[in-house]
């Protein structure tokens, strides 16, 4: 019987291997530098600034429209969001895990897996007033949010480049938007499926007069599309379904909606909600349901076919999280109280300052979009090293021990924190400069440029574990709320608090205090 060897110890918060096991991954861990790690971990951006292209066009939209009253239709529509919250509090527990975790137990639910209504007939129905509000209050904040999301997707796959896009609910074009920001030169087709004809009007007009667009072709339904495109052609290489799960009042109708998604995903799909309670019990219900779902197609398949294919059949099938979760296992903040979910600061455009109501003081130049979201994708989770594997860090004291005398400074930095360090602030930091060069029109040099590559980035093995909530800074320690994965398959998880302290390890403390809610942290 072979011998017990663990994984990895525990020291000041890091996991790090075993002589043995350092050895056995040496010659294949990267070569990270303090730097490449800051580099890696870092996924959120502190305040987002809608581009300017996508300002000009709302605002040159909102003046076509001429709608008078926009503040009542604004909170018209607020309330209407509110009401949705309210139909999902009422699903029941009880029916909802039964679905989740096997909803092939039903025979009135496996009847409706096809959907024969479409889509916008169990959804929020949008009149032409209310998709003015939206694109006036809402369409940036959730442009902001879908930023974030496809900007962490393309870091963590920096090989994937998707071509063929389907947007679920696509509404005004949010998605859009951000993904010719994010994969500007890639996109060569995107189907949007959207059952509001005023939406799809909108968007069409916000995106009149943009240049190199790729192919785009709009349904009412699923249904619609599949009925469209041939079957052999139905495989996209990037699905996304944002903000539009929580508008389908039905749980049964939901997890077929996303079962029919994820048949028409080719390689990765994105679901986007709202950042509260029910928006991540709902990410949270797909979640488990989707893994469930190819757990079982595997187990069949495996059972079905030879040994001699068993390798063939563990590439073709199964599914894995790419983000925000860094293990398949069950949601450790299950029943704990707590709800994973994430913030994106932006700053307000001309017409969210002009038509959102504050309560009787200035309102803000920034708003906090909290957002949850999940990112899948297909196949097996890449046995990767862990970040720290093999790397050694000095101690406070032993750094002390080979300085200089002559190079001795004081340092203030841990005496007080900075600004920089403070995540949220009550000044308003942001000047609106850039609102006098929003005119009409778009120009050649408005043509969307490729992004830098990053120096570094978080491999998709388990050793990225992911920081929930702001951290805590005290003094010379900093505590973290972090979500991680128990093993390098990364199939069990664990939510705990890791406190960092600058006397054992002052490298990965001074990357601590600079990290924020929604970075990752490396074991």
């Amino acid at each position: 019987m072979p011998c017990q060897i663990p994984l990895y110890k525990k020291f000041a918060g890091i996991r790090q291997a075993p002589p043995e096991m350092a050895s056995i991954v040496s010659e294949t861990v990267p070569k990270f530098t303090a730097e490449a790690l800051k580099s890696a971990a870092k996924q959120s951006e502190r305040c987002h600034i809608v581009p300017l292209r996508l300002r000009r066009a709302i605002k040159k939209y909102l003046r076509e429209q001429e709608e008078p009253h926009m503040k009542r239709k604004v909170l018209r529509l607020s309330e209407s969001f509110s009401q949705i919250k309210e139909v999902n509090l009422m699903l029941p527990t009880s029916t909802s895990k039964e679905l989740v975790e096997d909803p092939l137990k039903s025979v009135e639910c496996s009847q409706r897996w096809k959907i024969k209504s479409a889509y916008g007939d169990i959804g929020l129905k949008y009149r032409e007033d209310e998709t003015v509000a939206y694109v006036a209050s809402r369409m940036p904040a959730v442009y902001s949010a879908l930023y974030r999301v496809l900007s962490e997707v393309r870091r963590r796959l920096p090989g994937f480049s998707p071509a063929k896009v389907l947007d679920f609910g696509a509404g005004t074009g949010s998605a859009f938007w951000a993904l010719r920001e994010v994969w500007p030169r890639s996109l060569n087709r995107i189907n949007l499926v959207e059952p509001s004809q005023s939406m799809q009007r909108a968007g069409q007009s916000l995106i009149k007069g943009l240049k190199n667009l790729p192919l785009i072709q709009s349904y009412g339904s699923i249904q619609a599309l599949s009925q469209d495109v041939k079957k052999s052609d139905r495989q996209h290489d990037l699905v996304i379904a944002s903000y539009v799960l929580g508008e389908i009042p039905s749980l049964k109708d939901r997890i077929t909606v996303v079962r029919q998604l994820w048949e028409l995903t080719g390689d990765v799909l994105v679901l986007v909600e709202p950042g509260t309670p029910q928006g991540s019990n709902i990410i949270s219900q797909m979640r488990s349901h989707i893994l469930w779902m190819e757990k079982r197609r595997s187990r069949k398949l495996e059972d079905a076919s030879g040994k001699e294919c068993k390798a063939l059949t563990t590439l073709k099938n199964g599914a894995y999280i790419v983000a925000p979760c860094p293990h398949d296992g069950s949601c450790p903040l299950d029943n704990t109280g707590k709800y994973c979910h994430f913030v994106q600061r932006l700053q307000r455009t001309t017409s969210q300052r002009a038509y959102k109501r504050s309560k009787g003081e200035p309102l803000r130049g920034f708003e906090d979009e909290k957002f949850c979201f999940i990112a899948f994708r297909r196949g097996q989770r890449p046995r990767e090293p862990w970040p720290l594997d093999g790397m050694k860090f000095e101690t406070l004291k032993e750094q002390h021990a080979r300085r200089n005398p002559e190079d001795l400074e004081i340092d203030y930095e841990d005496q007080f924190i900075s600004s920089e360090d403070e995540d949220v602030q009550d000044e308003d930091p942001i000047s609106y400069d850039s609102d006098v060069t929003e005119t009409d029109a778009i120009t050649e040099n408005d043509d969307w440029e490729e992004e830098g590559e990053e120096t570094a980035h978080a491999n998709l093995g388990s050793g990225w574990g992911r920081i929930i909530y702001n951290p805590l800074r005290r003094g010379k320690r900093v505590e973290m709320d972090i979500c991680r994965s128990m093993d390098r398959e990364g199939t069990e998880g664990s939510f705990d608090r890791i406190v960092i302290t600058k006397s054992k390890n002052p490298t990965l403390h001074h990357q601590a205090r600079r990290s924020v809610w929604g970075d990752l942290w490396p074991f």
